[in-house]
């Protein structure tokens, strides 16, 4: 079977990123021919030259379109509108495919694989990572109502269009069965169609975080004695880096064995420059790559995974989630949503008010004088991860979405 994968962002471990698909394309390449079409923007921030920049056996086609997490929403724009663009063109180029799977974000990727499979004649299956238009409209990105109205119908009529929608999160997929069922719904869909496929992590990257890596990465960083906490992921809007410092600084007065780690880049990177100059607690840490990261939260003796409180973040799916959990690592978050009733149930991390400095630095100071508890917390987690979260077992899922999608149509 001939599966073409449209994504606007490619990476590979050698990044500083998640990279599910590339996990999941690395499955599927080895029973399926595999198309890509993608674009080039984190090839250049490879950390290290460890891993094939694509799977064996996946076909690249690759635009030249910059995009970094700083850009304003015109620029935004553009970026997504050269990629469908190219998508598009692409897409009508390679040999016809027998299924085409086409990830969102942005929902311009999704649209570019959606005409390519109208015009094409095959079945596509829509998967959704962040729900658009809601998270750019919470963020204030999409101030014209127009616009906001021909996001709605567009993503409407994506759901409709595709053959299976699969999202990374519980409350994602009640999202999107609700669009389709709700009274008087401009685009009634079959909520059977709606599948969940947690973002998942690996698990054969994460066994790299052994007790002498770990160690060797507490000498390396000068952190004998210390006790950390650490936050790994993008520096942006959404992410409540702010709510991280106020904890952060009023954590240090108390507690002055605890440092916390800032791992990333992005829109508050000055801030928490400036932070970590006024306060000694507080460290920023460059981008590791993804085969890496795991020994730094098996350092940690606790993460945290933060939005900020709006409705449409709570269904979000954060990789730094799923990572700290494999390596037994516990984790707070401060959405609630699904991880919160994840980690409750499962007694593997705590919740704190995504608006309450304060709270977090109280909750914080009571965890780390109950080490026993964290590593107990972390055990569950890491059980867990093992049971739900591996990328292997997901990449058979979507395999499985994909087959059924390109049989129903034979």
């Amino acid at each position: 079977m001939h599966i073409a994968v449209f994504s606007q962002y490619h990476t590979n471990p050698d990044c500083p990123a998640t990279s599910r698909h590339y996990s999941l394309l690395a499955q599927l390449a080895q029973t399926h021919r595999i198309t890509l079409i993608s674009t080039r923007t984190w090839e250049p921030q490879r950390l290290t030259h460890e891993f094939p920049w694509v799977p064996p056996g996946v076909e690249l086609h690759a635009a030249d379109i910059a995009y970094e997490n700083h850009m304003g929403v015109a620029r935004r724009g553009l970026a997504f509108a050269q990629y469908a663009a190219y998508a598009v063109r692409e897409g009508l180029r390679i040999d016809k495919p027998d299924v085409i799977w086409g990830i969102s974000t942005p929902l311009t990727a999704a649209w570019a694989a959606a005409q390519v499979a109208r015009w094409r004649r095959v079945p596509w299956v829509f998967e959704v990572q962040d729900l658009w238009p809601e998270f750019p409209i919470a963020m204030g990105a999409v101030p014209s109502p127009l616009a906001r109205r021909a996001l709605y119908r567009l993503e409407g009529r994506l759901y409709q269009q595709a053959r299976a929608i699969v999202t990374l999160s519980p409350d994602m997929s009640r999202h999107v069965r609700h669009i389709g069922q709700a009274a008087g719904s401009r685009w009634p869909f079959d909520p059977a169609k709606v599948h969940t496929s947690l973002n998942g992590t690996d698990l054969e990257l994460a066994a790299r975080a052994t007790d002498a890596a770990v160690a060797a990465l507490r000498r390396e960083q000068q952190l004998e004695g210390k006790r950390v906490i650490l936050y790994a992921g993008t520096f942006g809007r959404a992410n409540a880096i702010p709510l991280l410092l106020a904890a952060a600084e009023a954590l240090a007065a108390t507690q002055p064995d605890v440092v916390w780690l800032f791992m990333g880049l992005g829109f508050y990177a000055n801030e928490l420059a400036a932070a970590a100059r006024r306060c000694s607690a507080i460290r920023v840490v460059a981008p590791q790559p993804r085969h890496a990261v795991f020994s730094w939260f098996r350092l940690a003796e606790v993460s945290v995974a933060p939005f900020l409180g709006l409705l449409v973040l709570d269904s979000n799916s954060p990789a730094k989630f799923y990572d700290s959990l494999a390596v037994g690592t516990p984790v707070i978050v401060t959405n609630s949503g699904w991880t919160r009733e994840w980690v409750e149930r499962h007694g593997c991390g705590w919740y704190s008010p995504a608006n309450d400095a304060p709270a977090l630095a109280q909750l914080l100071t009571e965890l780390l004088a109950q080490p026993a508890q964290l590593r107990e917390a972390g055990i569950r987690g890491q059980k867990l991860a093992a049971a739900e979260f591996d990328r292997q077992q997901i990449g058979k899922g979507m395999q499985y979405i994909l087959e059924q999608a390109a049989e129903r149509t034979t």
